[in-house]
């Protein structure tokens, strides 16, 4: 378990985003059930936001990845506004990440790939669920689920082309760790040049 109060200093705190990002994820999965969980946020074209939580299913050095369908609404958002923000929150350790950037979808390649990798009923629903769109009932989604099953009886399911995966980019990281009395630390990278240059905000 983490200490609540743990200090977060910029002589401790590693200079490259990721690295740092990988260290306190390693240490979130050893104190808590699904680190990956994630509120991502997005706006339309008018700015009007909405956020969701969403499960991290890759990243590297090109991004941070879910998955999603992009008839959605999240998909329309990012399609006609292509930025989003990513929010973790690790409550044992008393420590959030905060994630801004530009949005692309990930090749089919990718998307497929992912796919694959799902229980068949994941797959099932997720070419039977036509995401954000209203359904008369429940039981119309079930008989929608059964149809889509028995369509792909004994034989592998195929990605929906509107199903896929989504990469941000990021521009900017913040790093948030809990200290008493509110007097948090929060360490926020941006991009300089070749390097990432660290300042210390408020809380």
């Amino acid at each position: 378990m983490i200490e609540p109060d743990q200090p977060l200093l910029e002589l401790t705190a590693d200079p490259d985003p990721w690295a740092q990002f990988r260290r306190w994820f390693d240490e979130a999965a050893g104190a808590m059930a699904n680190p990956e969980a994630m509120a991502a946020a997005t706006a339309d074209r008018e700015g009007r936001p909405s956020v969701r939580m969403v499960l991290l299913k890759g990243w590297d050095e090109r991004g941070f990845v879910f998955f999603t369908n992009y008839d959605s609404r999240k998909g329309h958002e990012l399609s006609d506004n292509p930025n989003a923000s990513l929010l973790f929150h690790w409550d044992p350790c008393g420590r959030q990440v905060r994630i801004e950037g530009s949005v692309e979808r990930t090749s089919e390649a990718e998307s497929d790939a992912y796919f694959g990798t799902r229980p068949r009923g994941s797959q099932v629903g997720a070419r039977a669920s036509r995401q954000s769109r209203p359904v008369d009932s429940r039981e119309a989604l079930d008989v929608a689920v059964l149809a889509v099953d028995a369509e792909f009886a004994g034989r592998p399911i195929p990605r929906p082309a509107s199903w896929g995966g989504v990469r941000i980019l990021p521009r900017a990281f913040e790093f948030w760790q809990h200290r008493d009395n509110r007097l948090h630390d929060r360490l926020r990278y941006s991009p300089h040049g070749d390097e990432w240059e660290i300042t210390r905000l408020q809380p």
